[in-house]
Formats: C-alpha cells, structure tokens, sequence
C-alpha cells in the first residue's frame, strides 16, 4: 500500500495503472490514496437504483429505453454493473436509434434463456393457462428438463405464498422486498400475483407441485413433460364457482 501511495504521488508520465480488486471500499486506504491523487470512478449503486442506473447508461448512449425495458433487462442480466452495462451497449447498439421496449430485452438480453421462465410465471400469476402452456412449451422446445422447471414453478409458487401471508398480516411489497432481500419492482409483481389466488389455492398448488415432484422421479408412467403440463394447467386455471 505504501509503496502504491508513494507512485500515485509521482507517476510514470503516459502510464496507466491498473489495480484489481473484488471490492475496495471508499474509505479503505488504496481509495482514499487514488482519490487523493485523481478522480475515483466507483460503481456503487443501491440494488432498488439499479433500473434507474440503466436507464442511465441507455442515455448516455443516446439510446432510448423505456422504464419496463431497463426493469426487464435487470430481472434477466441480474444486478451486476459490470455485465448490466455490455448488455446495455449491446442493445443501444441493435437498436441503432431506435426505441427498446421490454420485448426487445427479453428476446436479445443475455438472459434470453430465461426470459420465457418469467413469461411461464406471469402467465401463472394472471390464471392465463393458454400463456403458460406456450411459455412451458418453448422451454422444452429449447430442450430445458421438466425437473428443472418444476423447481422454477416451486420456487416461484412459494414466494407467491409468502406475500400472500405478509399481505393478510398488512405488510407492504416495498417491507417485503426488504424482507426477502429481493428488487421491489420484483416483491410488487409477487404481491399482485399473490391478490389473484386464495390462501387455499396457493397450498394446493405446493401440493399439486409435490405430487409432479413424485411423478417425473417415477411415479408415472406418463411422459414427464405431460405430466407438467397436466400439473401446470390445474394449478393456473381459475377455480370453478361454487354452485349451491
């Protein structure tokens, strides 16, 4: 450290110096030497600032992006600055001055291939069984295994759950974002799914989950992904009114 502090302070002329590191607080001794002897330039951006971030980086490329596109492209590439801002300059790229909408991230993003797992679990969360049938078809199209879709549906199923519990006890989707750790924009789309199901339906599905959990381990002896889609149709059509 002494011996950096010592060459910031009389650096070879036309030469760079490049310090890598995982992480290098602010206030840590290199920082504060680098600062001392030029600008700092530090990706330090809160998780809930991340879209605006994006959104940021599109402008600085004259590039236009709209709000539910710089969401998207986060819920897909992740919260890593680093490879958030390649995909931004891939996609202001492509689209050449042209504006990117949400439907231009979901099909050109790295994270592509996950894209069609939110559009199976948003078409779930609305009760919409024709969208999550042709959702749940392309990703087996794509070759993905129907256990590992299932383990996305679980997963999904049961945070759905629990903001349907935190609901009930009065907690907000910005409390519960906190509380699961996750983007409020994403706690919010849990908390609108979880309006759309009753607190029994949500066990049912968990159970129904289980059984094709029983199933594609040998329990049946259908194909594994009819055995999914049978599941995934009962557990996203809207239950049958009660006729008394």
């Amino acid at each position: 450290m002494k011996a950096v502090a010592e060459y910031l302070g009389a650096p070879a002329p036309d030469t760079v110096l490049a310090l890598v590191a995982e992480e290098v607080k602010k206030d840590s001794p290199l920082a504060k030497a680098c600062a001392k002897a030029g600008e700092l330039l530090v990706f330090d951006v809160s998780k809930r600032k991340v879209p605006e971030w994006v959104a940021e980086q599109f402008a600085l490329l004259n590039a236009r992006a709209d709000r539910a596109a710089c969401q998207t492209l986060v819920e897909l590439a992740g919260e890593d600055l680093y490879a958030l801002s390649n995909e931004v300059a891939k996609l202001a790229t492509w689209a050449g001055g042209d504006p990117i909408g949400e439907a231009d991230v979901r099909r050109l993003s790295a994270g592509g291939a996950e894209a069609t797992n939110f559009e199976l679990t948003d078409a779930w969360g609305r009760r919409d069984v024709a969208a999550a049938l042709a959702a749940c078809e392309s990703r087996l199209e794509c070759g993905d295994d129907p256990n590992r879709l299932l383990g996305y549906l679980t997963s999904h199923v049961g945070r759905v759950a629990e903001c349907h519990a935190w609901a009930a006890e009065g907690v907000t989707p910005k409390e519960g974002a906190s509380r699961m750790g996750k983007a409020p924009y994403y706690v919010q789309k849990l908390f609108a799914q979880a309006a759309n199901f009753a607190v029994d339906e949500l066990r049912d599905a968990t159970v129904r989950l289980a059984e094709l959990d029983l199933a594609l381990k040998g329990g049946s002896r259908l194909a594994g992904d009819l055995e999914l889609e049978r599941a995934l149709v009962e557990i996203t059509r809207p239950a049958e009114p009660v006729v008394v």
